[in-house]
């Protein structure tokens, strides 16, 4: 009975791939279904080689979802069906689906040959409450399945059709090709992790914006193409959020912290419930809630162009405005200031910026003292800008730029002479963690300087900062007394403190008039909603730093030798 069924569904007669005379033009939702044929599936296991993925895969899924207490799985991009045979070794209830029923087809005999049978379903996404009965406590979209939705529509649907197939705690897990990096910096591979086959070539042979297609060369010269929407990055997270997802957490090539330009995938993993980032974590140790927010916020366009263009450029920190009423003039005033504050800084100083943004202070520091600095940073916008900018004035031999959060550096113990940050550790929501984890990145007599956006000391009604926490949903600040307290908790000894409380208001004054000189203009960049929310927010920051609720300053701390 099965095999009339097989003869009858055409999608598993097909052998040969067929495309228009300009396959470039080829830009429909359904056309993987005549992509995969047949001849072209019996061939993909070579591309992935089962073995290999597995060794450089190791547990990452399987730990993960263990973490979250899955059971239940929908695995909706099956595939030839490795990560459902993988899934359901490890104990898992899976359910293995695709789109493809050449897939489907293929999964079933592979689980066979790991003695496993698979519950297989041929099921679109955009429909898949159609043919998937029940819920599950995880979906994954594995395998750069989700760019065969060409339509922004339909890419919306099926993230609507996960979200409708979960439970109520449940997880999405979807990755996608680097295409960030494809796009901007043109085509490379480690063949380190997904496509392991060691004697299979997959490559572009054209890209621009909407289309990305792929040739795959076998080693019986045999070729097959697959036509693909090359996501970005943050665009797919936007999509996953707006869904209805919360705590969306990216990782690259399995890593939670990781350089710009090396993943060859992305992995997102969101929740159906509001939950910490720290809940979706196979180690316990991802963001914190703040921290995840924080990324969210700072990868958006309209923040990054607003950053970038009203509020300082390079340098996107609280100016100095004593000699200057420039942005851009008092915020590397502020940087100058606290080089001084650190004292001799040599061509040997090695020192760690937390938080860098767009990494104008490391810019400076290793101009003018010809040392070298490693940039750690949430968002992956800003990281972008920093690695242009640092290439293009020639310091890339110098400044270093990860991805990752400052609550957990992937650096060694006692490995930099200086520890700089410029307001940045408000965004974390353990702010005692960061100044432990900077006593461990300093050597004995290494040096802690930082500023950061505080509350004063004293407030007697918490209540009246709650418009300032909410310009960039915060949770919290910290003061002079907490810093103090939490620095001495972790060992260091309190060297300095300068207090320059006063400029806070002066730069929030200052770039509000900046934005609102150049608001038309900025139109064109950031959205008029998020504009108008910002100059909101400005405003409660310079009425709260005249009221006296605010705080800032040159805070410097030493570790003991």
């Amino acid at each position: 009975m099965q095999q009339l069924q097989d003869l009858q569904n055409p999608e598993l007669l097909a052998t040969a791939q067929d495309y228009s005379e300009d396959e470039t033009t080829d830009r429909d939702s359904g056309l993987y279904r005549a992509e995969y044929v047949m001849s072209f599936v019996e061939k993909w296991d070579e591309l992935i080689d089962w073995e290999a993925r597995a060794r450089s895969e190791g547990k990452f899924f399987i730990q993960m979802l263990q973490a979250l207490g899955a059971n239940r799985v929908l695995d909706v991009a099956c595939g030839t069906g490795f990560h459902s045979v993988q899934l359901m070794q490890a104990g898992f209830d899976v359910t293995s689906a695709d789109g493809s029923a050449a897939m489907v087809a293929k999964a079933f005999e592979n689980g066979k040959k790991h003695g496993l049978i698979l519950k297989t379903v041929q099921a679109d996404w955009r429909w898949l409450t159609r043919d998937i009965v029940g819920t599950y406590d995880a979906v994954v979209c594995l395998g750069n399945s989700f760019t065969h939705l060409h339509d922004e529509a339909d890419r919306r649907r099926a993230l609507a059709e996960f979200y409708s197939v979960l439970g109520p705690d449940g997880v999405l897990i979807l990755d996608q090709r680097n295409y960030d990096s494809i796009l901007d910096d043109g085509f490379s591979t480690q063949h380190k992790y997904y496509y392991c086959g060691e004697q299979v070539t997959a490559e572009p042979e054209y890209v621009d914006e909407g289309l990305t297609r792929f040739r795959y060369t076998f080693p019986d010269e045999s070729v097959y193409h697959l036509n693909m929407f090359p996501l970005r990055k943050n665009y797919t997270r936007r999509l996953i959020g707006e869904a209805g997802f919360q705590a969306i957490k990216t990782y690259g090539d399995f890593k939670e912290t990781y350089q710009e330009s090396d993943p060859d995938f992305f992995i997102h993993v969101a929740n159906k419930a509001h939950a910490g980032v720290e809940e979706i974590s196979p180690r316990k140790a991802a963001y914190d809630k703040t921290t995840a927010v924080a990324e969210d916020y700072y990868d958006s366009s309209d923040a990054d162009e607003f950053y970038f263009n009203v509020w300082g450029g390079e340098d996107i920190h609280v100016g100095i405005y004593d000699n200057s009423p420039d942005i851009r003039e008092a915020s590397r005033i502020t940087v100058e200031t606290m080089a001084e504050t650190v004292g001799e800084i040599r061509p040997e100083t090695r020192i760690i910026d937390l938080g860098a943004g767009y990494g104008g202070a490391a810019r400076y520091l290793a101009r003018t003292f010809d040392c070298s600095v490693t940039c750690v940073n949430i968002s992956r916008v800003q990281n972008i800008r920093n690695e242009r900018l640092t290439a293009a004035q020639d310091l890339d031999d110098r400044v270093n730029v990860v991805h990752g959060a400052f609550e957990s550096v992937p650096e060694p113990d006692a490995s930099f002479d200086v520890v700089w940050s410029q307001d940045a550790f408000l965004h974390s929501g353990e702010r005692e963690k960061v100044l432990a984890e900077a006593f461990r990145l300093l050597r004995p007599g290494g040096s802690l300087v930082f500023t950061d956006p505080m509350q004063a000391d004293e407030v007697d009604d918490p209540e009246a900062l709650r418009p300032v926490y909410e310009r960039i949903h915060l949770e919290s600040l910290g003061s002079f007394a907490f810093y103090r307290e939490a620095a001495k908790k972790a060992g260091f000894e309190e060297v300095q403190i300068r207090d320059f409380t006063p400029q806070i208001a002066n730069h929030y004054g200052r770039v509000a008039e900046v934005l609102t000189q150049n608001y038309d203009r900025m139109q064109k960049k950031s959205s008029k909603e998020y504009l108008d929310r910002m100059l909101v927010g400005l405003d409660n920051w310079v009425k709260a730093g005249d009221a006296g609720l605010l705080a800032w300053g040159v805070l410097h701390f030493r570790k003991p030798r």
